[in-house]
């Protein structure tokens, strides 16, 4: 799906225009990473969107972060086979 990117997810370069024109781009990655660092309540036409995952850092119990992670994506239509943290790192299959 194509959409107005906010950065380059590459570089995390804030790039907004070239040539005088909004970037447009592929945005799967951009809305992932929206959606996960978000905290609910950032969106005001979707109040309830958001993972904010930040909150889930001292956190000891993961299952929760993840089913949230599930959740949020669901409702927003992205679709998710697994979520899981994996030697530190936080996957997410689509």
């Amino acid at each position: 799906m194509k959409d107005f990117l906010v950065k380059n997810m590459e570089t995390g370069a804030p790039e907004l225009f070239a040539d005088g024109d909004l970037i447009t781009g592929e945005c799967h990655h951009q809305n992932t990473y929206l959606m996960l660092m978000c905290e609910p309540g950032a969106f005001k036409e979707f109040p309830d969107a958001g993972v904010g995952v930040a909150s889930y850092l001292e956190d000891d119990n993961t299952e929760a972060l993840l089913r949230d992670i599930r959740l949020q994506f669901a409702a927003d239509g992205m679709p998710v086979k697994e979520v899981k943290i994996k030697d530190g790192k936080l996957m997410i299959e689509n």
